[in-house]
């Protein structure tokens, strides 16, 4: 697969990190492969994970194709970008066509990043992971690699003003490769990554630097002002609703 969009926006990417000087910590790097297929999962805090939870691979010299909503492939300025990096679009209507799209990749021995939770966590906390993820690591025979992020959120989530400040530290820790058959209980196999993910997150939010007490976002069982799950949930509900209505009002001609 020719790439020649994708290192010009890496080298981007890592200007803006030294404009930024973020202070980008990676710990489990060597458990990205180096060859052959694999499914990289992220937890989602951050419209940013995409660029960061890229970044993690790059020690492993590998490029991260993520399974995207479609919307941004429609977007006159992400669209090219999104297409030239050859991520996977994700029509939520019409999902079969993406869950082919990435199996083919898997196949060609490509890495594939996906959101098990589907959506950002307004809670920073790990709402419940959709079973595709295991479905589709068991199908092609990769390997799952989990991996969280932390600090994103405070660049650029829902509900907050955008924050470029500098000096920002980044977390990216990532696990040791899971590996499911299609043998496995899909909604067993899912319950384990969940819960190897939220280990993972707790350790990563307990090692943390600069985490003041109260802070917007930092879950509420840790202390932090972010909307507790049950909160979080009501806010997802209350959004979807506000988008059905919106797409039910009548178009101006």
């Amino acid at each position: 697969m020719r790439d020649l969009v994708y290192p010009p926006v890496i080298a981007f990417a890592r200007t803006a990190f030294k404009v930024l000087d973020l202070k980008v910590r990676i710990t489990g790097a060597e458990n990205v492969p180096r060859t052959g297929g694999a499914l990289i999962a992220l937890n989602h805090v951050s419209y940013v994970d995409f660029i960061l939870g890229g970044y993690g691979a790059l020690p492993s010299k590998r490029l991260v194709r993520f399974m995207a909503k479609e919307v941004l492939f429609r977007n006159r300025y992400s669209g090219p970008l999104m297409r030239g990096m050859h991520h996977i679009p994700v029509d939520r209507d019409a999902g079969a066509a993406s869950y082919k799209q990435a199996l083919e990749h898997l196949a060609a021995g490509e890495v594939v990043g996906v959101f098990p939770e589907a959506t950002i966590s307004r809670s920073f906390e790990l709402k419940e992971f959709k079973s595709g993820t295991v479905r589709m690591a068991a199908e092609a025979g990769v390997p799952i690699i989990p991996m969280i992020l932390w600090g994103t959120q405070r660049m650029l989530t829902k509900d907050h003003p955008r924050d470029f400040s500098r000096h920002r530290p980044i977390s990216i820790s990532i696990g040791a490769p899971i590996t499911v058959t299609q043998d496995d209980d899909a909604t067993e196999e899912t319950a384990n990554l969940r819960s190897t993910m939220a280990k993972m997150l707790d350790e990563t939010i307990q090692a943390y630097p600069d985490q003041p007490a109260t802070a917007w976002w930092l879950p509420a069982a840790y202390g932090g002002s972010a909307p507790t799950p049950e909160e979080a949930e009501r806010l997802d509900r209350e959004e979807l609703a506000r988008r059905a209505a919106k797409r039910q009002e009548p178009k101006n001609h």
